[in-house]
């Protein structure tokens, strides 16, 4: 079974990858209300959980099947911001009726084909299927519903003031300790879909994600058979830390195509030894070698090309290209009469955030 993303009519930027601030908070719910999903995570769960007031604590088990067993679509957005008050800002514009929508779908699980478009909002027989299907999952789902649909506004403020409280109590710690591991994997695949292509790019996400043979459609093995297509807007991938294992799509009619995927672990590795820690630093004290490195991190390069580039000469940057590989932090590769140099990344980002954000950007 799968889930089938139509890209013919998509634009020539038909797959993009982006961070989103929104989407990770709701995996980090989602974590915190199935922790069994998540063993590697249980003690950070455990531990918000025991810092965490009493009403912010309520307020989550409230509407916790906005996150739970599914993801409400507005949760997952298309058009990822910097922030997550700008991404809330994204959904406040979204209408009450697709709002509601989308939350009671998320509220009756993912079978959608009971409001066959209709909006429970204002279609008494999608009304009704809401209200039967939230009873039958207990009385905070229950109690929830009816709320929605006699006062959308009032709830929907109560969510995103939920949310926000969120980022002091535990999201805005988690978020900084995720955010170079998102920023890595986002430059690899924007590499790759540069570089080799959106086949490359998808092969890179998940196994469970392909594309056809024609080139005209994004497959993703899901346990529904659906269809949805990307025409105007292309898709978005998301990398998440805290969604592992989960593959989530959006994919419901008038929500443009978004799949947030797992970011690959860490492979495990023998302990840095003190002599090449200090190799490192010493490498990038020097502001040649680093300027090398910010070229690097662009692609692989000859030394031939990085002495024209800053205009330095090529036996001068070769000793610093020794002093660099010396460290580990970058590669020789060659291709025919060629040796390229490429930046081993992984062993940069070990150093730290601020190293690795001092290389990129």
């Amino acid at each position: 079974m799968t889930l089938r993303i139509d890209i013919s009519g998509a634009p020539s930027e038909r797959v993009r990858f982006a961070a989103s601030p929104l989407a990770e908070l709701t995996a980090m719910l989602h974590v915190l209300a199935e922790p069994g999903h998540h063993p590697q995570l249980a003690d950070w769960a455990a531990d918000v959980w025991s810092g965490m007031r009493p009403e912010l604590a309520e307020r989550l088990r409230e509407a916790e099947f906005l996150w739970r067993s599914s993801q409400a679509d507005f949760m997952i957005p298309a058009r990822p911001r910097p922030t997550l008050a700008e991404e809330l800002d994204d959904v406040d514009r979204i209408d009450d009726e697709t709002y509601v929508t989308a939350a009671l779908v998320t509220t009756c699980g993912s079978n959608r084909v009971h409001f066959r478009g209709a909006s429970p909002l204002t279609d008494t027989t999608a009304r009704e299927r809401a209200m039967e299907v939230a009873q039958a999952r207990g009385a905070l789902q229950e109690a929830f519903a009816e709320r929605l649909l006699a006062d959308p506004a009032a709830v929907r403020a109560r969510v995103r003031h939920t949310l926000e409280e969120c980022a002091g109590a535990f999201f805005e710690d988690a978020w900084a300790g995720v955010a170079v591991r998102l920023a890595t994997d986002l430059r690899l695949k924007n590499d790759l879909l540069r570089r080799d292509g959106i086949e490359a790019a998808l092969a890179s996400v998940s196994g469970a994600v392909t594309l056809a043979e024609d080139g005209d459609c994004i497959i993703v093995d899901k346990v529904q058979d659906k269809a949805t297509a990307a025409r105007g807007a292309g898709v978005t991938f998301i990398p998440s830390v805290f969604g592992r294992p989960h593959l989530v799509a959006v994919h419901a009619p008038g929500w443009h195509p978004v799949v947030q995927y797992p970011v690959a672990e860490p492979t495990p590795s023998e302990p840095v030894s003190l002599e090449t820690v200090t190799l490192r630093l010493e490498a990038l004290a020097h502001p040649v070698r680093l300027r090398l490195l910010r070229t690097l991190a662009r692609g692989p390069h000859t030394t031939s090309e990085l002495a024209h580039f800053w205009e330095l000469s090529p036996p001068e940057v070769s000793r610093h290209l020794t002093v660099l590989r010396r460290a580990g932090l970058i590669t020789p590769q060659r291709q025919g009469r060629y040796v390229r140099y490429t930046l081993n990344l992984p062993d940069l980002t070990a150093l730290g955030s601020d190293v690795l954000t001092a290389v990129l950007r």
